[in-house]
Protein backbone atom coordinates (compact mmCIF):
# COMPACT_ATOMS: atom_id res chain seq x y z
CA UNK A 1 0.00 0.00 0.00
CA UNK A 2 1.00 3.74 -0.65
CA UNK A 3 0.93 5.96 1.91
CA UNK A 4 0.07 9.48 1.62
CA UNK A 5 1.29 11.53 4.57
CA UNK A 6 -0.94 14.64 3.84
CA UNK A 7 -3.71 12.92 2.96
CA UNK A 8 -3.67 10.46 6.22
CA UNK A 9 -2.90 13.88 8.41
CA UNK A 10 -5.65 15.37 7.42
CA UNK A 11 -8.60 12.80 8.17
CA UNK A 12 -11.39 13.73 9.37
CA UNK A 13 -11.24 11.76 12.65
CA UNK A 14 -9.96 9.16 14.99
CA UNK A 15 -11.97 6.28 12.94
CA UNK A 16 -10.31 7.42 9.71
CA UNK A 17 -6.95 7.30 10.17
CA UNK A 18 -6.88 3.95 12.13
CA UNK A 19 -8.21 2.59 9.22
CA UNK A 20 -5.81 4.17 7.28
CA UNK A 21 -3.08 2.96 9.07
CA UNK A 22 -4.87 -0.57 10.39
CA UNK A 23 -2.04 -3.20 9.95
CA UNK A 24 0.91 -0.81 9.42
CA UNK A 25 4.68 -0.71 11.16
CA UNK A 26 5.29 -0.95 15.01
CA UNK A 27 8.81 0.43 16.34
CA UNK A 28 10.41 -0.30 19.16
CA UNK A 29 12.51 1.63 21.02
CA UNK A 30 14.07 1.20 24.41
CA UNK A 31 16.92 1.33 27.06
CA UNK A 32 17.33 -2.45 27.75
CA UNK A 33 20.69 -3.06 25.53
CA UNK A 34 21.87 -4.54 23.09
CA UNK A 35 20.72 -8.73 23.14
CA UNK A 36 18.08 -8.03 25.95
CA UNK A 37 15.63 -10.88 25.89
CA UNK A 38 13.14 -8.43 26.39
CA UNK A 39 13.64 -7.01 23.22
CA UNK A 40 11.99 -9.96 21.63
CA UNK A 41 9.85 -10.57 24.18
CA UNK A 42 8.13 -7.86 23.06
CA UNK A 43 7.92 -8.63 19.34
CA UNK A 44 6.58 -11.60 20.12
CA UNK A 45 3.62 -10.42 21.92
CA UNK A 46 3.44 -8.24 19.41
CA UNK A 47 3.11 -11.18 16.95
CA UNK A 48 0.66 -13.18 19.11
CA UNK A 49 -1.87 -10.52 18.83
CA UNK A 50 -1.18 -9.33 15.21
CA UNK A 51 0.67 -11.58 13.13
CA UNK A 52 0.49 -9.63 10.42
CA UNK A 53 2.44 -6.76 12.17
CA UNK A 54 5.68 -5.57 10.47
CA UNK A 55 7.98 -4.92 13.68
CA UNK A 56 10.64 -3.11 13.54
CA UNK A 57 13.75 -3.11 16.48
CA UNK A 58 14.52 1.02 15.84
CA UNK A 59 16.89 1.67 19.21
CA UNK A 60 17.54 -0.47 22.14
CA UNK A 61 20.96 1.04 23.35
CA UNK A 62 19.61 4.28 24.55
CA UNK A 63 21.24 4.98 28.23
CA UNK A 64 19.59 3.19 30.71
CA UNK A 65 16.82 5.33 32.56
CA UNK A 66 17.79 8.85 30.26
CA UNK A 67 14.50 10.04 29.55
CA UNK A 68 16.21 12.83 27.33
CA UNK A 69 18.45 10.63 25.36
CA UNK A 70 14.95 8.18 25.02
CA UNK A 71 12.94 11.37 23.52
CA UNK A 72 16.01 12.32 21.65
CA UNK A 73 15.85 9.32 19.64
CA UNK A 74 12.60 8.87 19.48
CA UNK A 75 12.09 12.27 17.47
CA UNK A 76 13.54 10.17 14.60
CA UNK A 77 10.08 8.45 13.59
CA UNK A 78 9.20 11.63 12.32
CA UNK A 79 11.58 10.59 9.05
CA UNK A 80 9.59 6.76 8.77
CA UNK A 81 6.30 5.73 7.54
CA UNK A 82 3.42 6.42 9.30
CA UNK A 83 2.73 3.88 12.07
CA UNK A 84 2.82 3.16 16.07
CA UNK A 85 5.67 3.81 17.50
CA UNK A 86 6.54 2.42 21.12
CA UNK A 87 9.34 3.44 23.74
CA UNK A 88 10.38 2.47 26.82
CA UNK A 89 12.68 4.02 29.33
CA UNK A 90 10.70 3.91 32.30
CA UNK A 91 12.28 4.53 35.57
CA UNK A 92 9.14 5.10 37.11
CA UNK A 93 7.43 1.87 35.93
CA UNK A 94 5.04 0.23 38.59
CA UNK A 95 4.75 3.62 40.19
CA UNK A 96 2.01 5.90 39.82
CA UNK A 97 2.96 7.14 36.36
CA UNK A 98 0.49 6.79 33.72
CA UNK A 99 0.67 4.47 30.54
CA UNK A 100 -0.13 6.67 27.47
CA UNK A 101 -0.98 6.68 23.93
CA UNK A 102 -0.86 9.85 21.37
CA UNK A 103 -2.35 10.12 18.47
CA UNK A 104 0.10 12.94 16.78
CA UNK A 105 -0.66 15.16 13.60
CA UNK A 106 0.73 13.06 11.11
CA UNK A 107 -1.68 9.86 11.73
CA UNK A 108 0.94 8.09 13.80
CA UNK A 109 0.48 6.92 17.58
CA UNK A 110 3.09 7.17 20.45
CA UNK A 111 2.84 4.79 23.35
CA UNK A 112 4.96 4.77 26.65
CA UNK A 113 4.98 6.16 29.90
CA UNK A 114 4.17 9.83 30.62
CA UNK A 115 7.05 10.76 31.81
CA UNK A 116 8.09 13.29 28.95
CA UNK A 117 9.64 10.03 26.55
CA UNK A 118 7.06 10.66 23.94
CA UNK A 119 6.43 14.71 23.84
CA UNK A 120 9.29 15.63 21.27
CA UNK A 121 8.70 12.98 18.63
CA UNK A 122 5.05 14.41 19.07
CA UNK A 123 5.52 17.77 18.31
CA UNK A 124 8.31 16.17 14.88
CA UNK A 125 5.22 14.27 14.11
CA UNK A 126 2.55 17.68 13.86
CA UNK A 127 1.63 17.80 17.31
CA UNK A 128 -1.15 15.94 19.24
CA UNK A 129 -4.37 15.35 18.54
CA UNK A 130 -5.24 13.55 21.46
CA UNK A 131 -4.22 11.43 24.02
CA UNK A 132 -5.69 7.99 26.06
CA UNK A 133 -4.73 6.48 29.31
CA UNK A 134 -3.47 2.79 29.17
CA UNK A 135 -6.30 2.00 31.92
CA UNK A 136 -8.41 -0.92 29.96
CA UNK A 137 -6.57 -4.36 30.70
CA UNK A 138 -8.57 -5.69 28.40
CA UNK A 139 -5.31 -5.00 25.92
CA UNK A 140 -2.98 -6.19 28.67
CA UNK A 141 -0.96 -9.29 28.76
CA UNK A 142 -1.43 -11.17 32.13
CA UNK A 143 -0.41 -11.38 34.93
CA UNK A 144 0.79 -7.81 34.00
CA UNK A 145 4.51 -7.37 35.60
CA UNK A 146 5.27 -4.14 37.63
CA UNK A 147 8.65 -4.00 36.22
CA UNK A 148 8.34 -4.64 32.59
CA UNK A 149 4.80 -2.83 30.81
CA UNK A 150 7.22 -2.68 27.84
CA UNK A 151 6.27 -6.19 27.13
CA UNK A 152 2.65 -6.23 29.11
CA UNK A 153 1.21 -2.97 28.18
CA UNK A 154 2.86 -1.06 25.71
CA UNK A 155 3.95 -3.45 23.37
CA UNK A 156 -0.02 -5.02 23.37
CA UNK A 157 -1.65 -1.81 23.18
CA UNK A 158 0.02 -0.81 19.87
CA UNK A 159 -0.30 -4.67 18.81
CA UNK A 160 -4.36 -4.20 19.18
CA UNK A 161 -4.29 -0.56 17.48
CA UNK A 162 -2.41 -2.34 14.61
CA UNK A 163 -5.35 -4.55 14.09
CA UNK A 164 -7.44 -2.27 14.13
CA UNK A 165 -9.17 -1.20 17.83
CA UNK A 166 -10.57 1.80 18.34
CA UNK A 167 -8.16 4.02 21.07
CA UNK A 168 -11.13 5.02 22.67
CA UNK A 169 -11.39 1.50 24.07
CA UNK A 170 -7.62 1.90 25.79
CA UNK A 171 -9.28 3.86 28.64
CA UNK A 172 -10.25 7.64 29.68
CA UNK A 173 -9.28 10.30 27.10
CA UNK A 174 -6.39 13.13 28.50
CA UNK A 175 -6.22 16.53 27.98
CA UNK A 176 -2.87 16.63 26.38
CA UNK A 177 -1.94 19.95 29.03
CA UNK A 178 -1.70 17.36 31.56
CA UNK A 179 1.22 15.34 29.93
CA UNK A 180 4.35 15.51 31.92
CA UNK A 181 6.43 18.19 29.82
CA UNK A 182 9.41 16.91 27.39
CA UNK A 183 12.96 16.96 29.13
CA UNK A 184 14.45 19.76 27.17
CA UNK A 185 12.95 22.76 26.09
CA UNK A 186 12.87 24.22 21.80
CA UNK A 187 15.86 26.81 21.80
CA UNK A 188 14.95 30.20 19.48
CA UNK A 189 16.60 32.90 18.21
CA UNK A 190 16.56 36.02 20.29
CA UNK A 191 18.03 38.62 18.20
CA UNK A 192 21.05 37.57 16.20
CA UNK A 193 21.77 34.61 19.01
CA UNK A 194 20.56 31.63 19.99
CA UNK A 195 21.18 30.18 23.44
CA UNK A 196 20.66 25.79 22.92
CA UNK A 197 21.44 22.72 25.11
CA UNK A 198 23.18 19.78 24.43
CA UNK A 199 20.95 17.19 24.15
CA UNK A 200 22.86 14.29 22.28
CA UNK A 201 26.77 13.49 21.49
CA UNK A 202 26.88 10.34 19.02
CA UNK A 203 29.68 7.98 19.44
CA UNK A 204 31.99 10.00 16.54
CA UNK A 205 31.56 13.21 19.41
CA UNK A 206 29.32 15.14 17.23
CA UNK A 207 27.16 17.56 19.34
CA UNK A 208 22.86 17.96 19.18
CA UNK A 209 20.91 20.71 20.41
CA UNK A 210 17.16 21.52 20.87
CA UNK A 211 17.19 23.65 18.08
CA UNK A 212 15.26 22.51 15.19
CA UNK A 213 16.55 23.29 11.71
CA UNK A 214 13.51 24.71 10.37
CA UNK A 215 14.24 27.39 13.40
CA UNK A 216 17.80 27.81 12.87
CA UNK A 217 17.17 28.31 8.80
CA UNK A 218 15.19 31.35 9.61
CA UNK A 219 18.55 33.76 10.44
CA UNK A 220 21.22 31.35 9.19
CA UNK A 221 21.95 30.32 6.01
CA UNK A 222 24.17 27.91 4.18
CA UNK A 223 27.52 29.44 4.34
CA UNK A 224 26.99 31.82 7.23
CA UNK A 225 30.11 31.82 9.78
CA UNK A 226 28.49 31.05 13.27
CA UNK A 227 30.20 31.67 16.56
CA UNK A 228 29.62 29.73 19.20
CA UNK A 229 31.40 29.74 23.40
CA UNK A 230 30.52 27.65 26.50
CA UNK A 231 29.23 29.36 29.43
CA UNK A 232 30.38 33.45 29.62
CA UNK A 233 33.39 34.22 30.01
CA UNK A 234 35.12 31.64 27.42
CA UNK A 235 36.42 32.44 24.21
CA UNK A 236 33.90 32.27 21.11
CA UNK A 237 35.10 29.71 18.28
CA UNK A 238 34.10 30.18 14.71
CA UNK A 239 32.29 27.35 12.37
CA UNK A 240 30.46 27.46 9.01
CA UNK A 241 27.12 26.58 8.58
CA UNK A 242 27.34 23.78 5.57
CA UNK A 243 25.17 21.16 4.02
CA UNK A 244 27.49 18.05 4.97
CA UNK A 245 30.91 17.33 6.41
CA UNK A 246 32.99 17.63 3.72
CA UNK A 247 32.43 20.79 2.84
CA UNK A 248 35.00 21.88 5.17
CA UNK A 249 38.76 20.86 5.26
CA UNK A 250 39.21 17.45 7.22
CA UNK A 251 39.96 18.38 10.76
CA UNK A 252 37.82 20.99 10.30
CA UNK A 253 34.67 22.28 12.75
CA UNK A 254 31.32 22.70 11.14
CA UNK A 255 27.54 23.14 12.15
CA UNK A 256 25.21 21.24 9.62
CA UNK A 257 21.32 20.27 9.91
CA UNK A 258 21.38 16.63 10.84
CA UNK A 259 19.34 13.45 9.67
CA UNK A 260 16.33 14.18 11.55
CA UNK A 261 15.47 17.92 11.62
CA UNK A 262 17.83 19.37 14.24
CA UNK A 263 21.30 20.99 14.37
CA UNK A 264 24.55 19.28 14.88
CA UNK A 265 27.84 20.50 15.44
CA UNK A 266 30.93 18.35 14.22
CA UNK A 267 34.86 17.96 12.79
CA UNK A 268 35.05 16.34 9.84
CA UNK A 269 36.87 13.32 10.48
CA UNK A 270 37.09 14.00 13.96
CA UNK A 271 35.40 14.38 17.27
CA UNK A 272 33.84 17.80 18.28
CA UNK A 273 32.57 16.78 21.88
CA UNK A 274 36.42 15.89 22.76
CA UNK A 275 37.95 18.42 20.71
CA UNK A 276 36.22 21.21 22.88
CA UNK A 277 35.33 19.62 26.10
CA UNK A 278 31.81 19.37 25.93
CA UNK A 279 28.92 17.29 27.67
CA UNK A 280 25.50 16.38 27.51
CA UNK A 281 23.52 19.31 29.38
CA UNK A 282 25.68 21.77 28.71
CA UNK A 283 24.78 25.36 27.51
CA UNK A 284 25.89 26.54 24.37
CA UNK A 285 25.37 30.51 23.01
CA UNK A 286 25.49 30.68 18.94
CA UNK A 287 25.83 33.78 17.35
CA UNK A 288 25.55 34.99 13.63
CA UNK A 289 28.24 36.35 12.62
CA UNK A 290 28.04 39.98 10.64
Amino acid sequence: MSWDRDRVAGLGNTHDIMSEIKKHLITLSSDFGSGNIGCGAMEAIIFEICPEAKVVHLCHTIRGFDIKEGARMLEGVAKLPIGFHVGVVDPGVGTKRKGIAIQTKRGDFLIGPDNGLLRPAAEFLGGIIKAWELSNDQFHRKPVSPIFHGRDIFAPVAAYLAKGISPDELGPKINSDGLIAAPYHEALWNGDQIEAEVIHINGNGSVFLNIKAEEFTKRAKQGDKIAFHLPPGTRYHTVNFQRTFGEVAKGEPVILKDDFGRIELAINQDNFALTFDIKRGQKLILKKEK
